[in-house]
């Protein structure tokens, strides 16, 4: 939420170790920075964290980034019946799935990009879980 009792669309990420899941979490920071969107912690969901869950729950708009056909992003949120306005899977835009390696910062930042828009078309809140869009 920010200073003005807004509520941006959630972003959650996939934080493995591979670099897909790694640039996935690069781009929710980087979401979360430029004020597109409020990263929240998807461990915190699956870990049924009572706070995160109900942030999760609150009605705001949530976008999914998972690095692979995994989408354990998504999985976190199904347990609490949870389902993104949007899901994005890395691996269907072109982000090949690497062990022990970083992923591409060119790559990344050229999908921040698109990801943004698509952040950016998601509704503000009022306040947090009010589900009443203002734009």
């Amino acid at each position: 939420m920010n200073k003005n009792g807004l509520a941006f669309p959630l972003v959650y990420s996939c934080s493995g170790c591979s670099s897909a899941a790694q640039m996935a979490n690069y781009l929710a920071l980087q979401l979360d920075r430029q004020g597109e969107a409020e990263m929240s912690c998807i461990a915190g969901v699956g870990g049924n964290v009572k706070n995160l869950v109900r942030l999760a729950k609150s009605g705001r708009p949530i976008l999914a980034l998972d690095g692979c056909p995994l989408e354990c992003v998504k999985n976190c949120l199904a347990v609490h019946n949870v389902v993104p306005a949007q899901h994005i899977m890395l691996n269907e835009l072109g982000v090949k799935k690497r062990q022990q390696t970083d992923f591409d910062l060119d790559e990344a930042n050229a999908l921040l990009i698109k990801i943004a828009e698509i952040a950016h078309s998601l509704p503000i809140m009022e306040t947090a879980g009010s589900g009443t869009p203002i734009n």
